[in-house]
Parts: structure tokens; sequence; C-alpha cells
């Protein structure tokens, strides 16, 4: 699969930045690609404090890391870098910059600590999955991919191809069972 616009969310951590190669896979060989880098940022204040200077905070930090990456990835080669900081919950700001961007896939790194079912159920992963239709490419802590396929069902394609069910329906994942 090849894209012309990859969106990969980044919360600073070096797990987040895994998903990155695979992202670059997909649109290599593609003349004018665009990959964009999202970083979602929410702030925690204390009751009856006002939030706005840490808010403000926050969101140059949030520019301040992006710049940086795009920076390293200019340096590899990829100019065509969009970056972008949403104020809003890691999984809103995943779907909803999918949707104004156009993205053609999501590649986003998962923590991978129980298996598949893990990897969907219960993270900003399985969230992204019930509320879009662009199709998502999860790569594990380990360095797998499972391409997490959005819709009616949601499943799951091992590196190789072969697809593997997770699970057919946001249902079976709030019973924690696997089909």
């Amino acid at each position: 699969m090849k894209a012309d616009r990859v969106l990969v969310p980044l919360d600073g951590s070096p797990l987040a930045e895994m998903a990155i190669p695979q992202a670059l896979e997909l649109l290599s060989d593609r003349p004018g690609s665009t990959l964009i880098l999202l970083r979602a940022v929410e702030t925690a204040t204390l009751p009856g404090s006002d939030p706005t200077e840490t808010q403000v905070g926050d969101v140059h930090e949030a520019e301040s890391y992006l710049a940086t990456v795009a920076a390293r990835l200019g340096e590899q080669g990829k100019t065509q870098v969009v970056r972008s900081v949403w104020y809003s919950s890691a999984a809103k700001a995943i779907v909803e910059a999918a949707r104004v961007r156009r993205v053609d896939v999501i590649v986003m790194s998962t923590h991978g600590r129980s298996g598949l079912r893990g990897v969907m159920c219960g993270s900003v992963a399985e969230s992204v999955l019930r509320h879009t239709r662009t199709p998502i490419l999860l790569v594990s802590a380990g360095g797998g991919r499972l391409e997490a396929l959005s819709g009616r069902g949601v499943g799951a394609r091992t590196a190789s191809g072969r697809a593997r069910s997770v699970m057919t329906s946001p249902d079976e994942c709030a019973r924690g069972r696997m089909p």
C-alpha cells in the first residue's frame, strides 16, 4: 500500500516515534507525498487556577518537539512534513486531524502489552478505530506491524499480509472477548 498523505500521531516518546519509519515506507516513491506529524495537547490544572499560562506553555513545548522531529526528517531527505498541534484528547485529535487533513492512512504506535486484544481494547488506537473510517497501521512496541482496518468490523493484518480478526465489533472489545 502506498499513500500520498500519512498522519503520524506523536506524544514525545521514543515508542510513538517508532511509527515514523513505517509511515516513510508508505510514502516512498511518491513525489509530493506529505507526512503529517500530530501532537495532541491537554493541560490539567488545579481548580481555581488560571490554566492559560500552562496551556500556552504546553502548546509551545509540543510545537518545539514537532519542529525537532521534522528537522531530523529533513536531514534524512523528507522535506514534505506538516507539523500540527491540536488542543484536545489524543483520540479526538487523531480522528479530527485525519478528517480535516484528508489523510490516506494513520500510522501509530501502540504498547502491545497484551497481544492483539491489548493493542486494541481500551487504548487510544481502539478509540480512534471506533470513530474514523481512515485505515490505521499500528506499529507494536516490538517493531511488528499490525494493519488495523476500520469500518464495520475491526481486524488486523500482520506484516506478512495475513488477515487476523481482532474483534468483530467494539462491543466484543467492551466485553473483553476475542472472536
